[in-house]
């Protein structure tokens, strides 16, 4: 059974780090400051701010800041402040051993994907939402809902209905993340249990074909049948090859899901875009596909 950690309430104390690129100080100092207007203490971790070549830090001291900041008892959750690439070099090297014994929010999305999946494989709830790089640029409903999120309120989202979506009414773990990272950790000691679960992915910047060849890749592990519903959210920006592929997104993605018989739904507020609405991984989401309404109830209980 899933274990969510616990809400946060006024007070509670919240670390930005950096686990992958590096960030402008300017993104970090907005986030902190709309937090603690929030009611949070918010700190930043020592090397957040810093910069080596493309990251944040060497590995070295990545690894020591997002450490620390699981480790430490003070700390209520860890914002990551945002993606890019370098979650994939620290995962192994953490001690998990004082998050395990109480877990506490781990928030982000894109390459954060790589903490979503071990916390998925971990049984343990995160936050998929946005990141300090974001906050000044997306919606207000992206900050709302990652504060519902954060203090333990459940909530719904919904999409524009989309002709493509495959209706029904399904009840499971909402799991997922990033759809490159999910593919890449097939077979790896991070893929989850995807059995009972409504998997949400988003992608962005990608080649049509390279969506075909991931959902082939999560088919051909046994993955998609294994699914209760599927949530599409923003898939930004993606690419058709010099001589067109010849399918669009939506009709990749029907073309594998079509004879699951689970529903299926595009166009959620999440991802790479603005409207980064948070979801919480590990919790009990109903999602409900007609042809006037497609939501997704997600079920904020903490495990005590």
């Amino acid at each position: 059974m899933m274990r969510l950690p616990k809400p946060l309430q006024k007070g509670d104390h919240i670390q930005i780090v950096a686990p992958a690129k590096r960030i402008e100080a300017s993104h970090v100092l907005l986030a902190k400051e709309t937090l603690e207007k929030e009611g949070f203490e918010v700190s930043i971790s020592e090397h957040c701010l810093g910069g080596h070549n493309y990251f944040s830090g060497t590995i070295s001291e990545r690894l020591s800041d997002l450490q620390s900041a699981l480790d430490n008892p003070e700390v209520d959750a860890v914002l990551c402040a945002r993606g890019g690439y370098g979650c994939v070099q620290l995962v192994d090297e953490l001690d998990w051993s004082k998050f395990d014994a109480n877990p506490k929010w781990i928030i982000g999305f894109s390459d954060v994907t790589v903490l979503h999946q071990r916390l998925q494989s971990k049984q343990v709830g995160s936050i998929h939402g946005t990141m300090p790089l974001n906050f000044a640029d997306h919606s207000a409903e992206a900050l709302t809902t990652l504060l519902s999120a954060l203090k333990g309120k459940s909530y719904s989202i919904q999409a524009p209905v989309s002709l493509q979506n495959i209706k029904g009414s399904t009840k499971g773990t909402l799991i997922g993340g990033n759809l490159a990272i999910i593919a890449s950790l097939i077979g790896t000691n991070d893929q989850p249990d995807f059995s009972n679960s409504i998997l949400f992915i988003e992608e962005v910047g990608e080649p049509l074909y390279s969506i075909d060849r991931m959902l082939y890749s999560l088919k051909k592990a046994g993955i998609l049948n294994q699914l209760k519903g599927l949530v599409v959210g923003g898939m930004t920006s993606m690419k058709d090859s010099e001589i067109p592929y010849g399918s669009t997104l939506e009709e990749i993605i029907t073309t594998h899901t079509k004879g699951l018989d689970i529903p299926v739904g595009f166009n959620f507020p999440a991802g790479h875009i603005d409207d980064n609405r948070a979801l919480i991984f590990g919790a009990t989401a109903q999602l409900s596909i007609d042809s006037k309404s497609s939501t997704l109830l997600i079920a904020a209980q903490h495990n005590d």
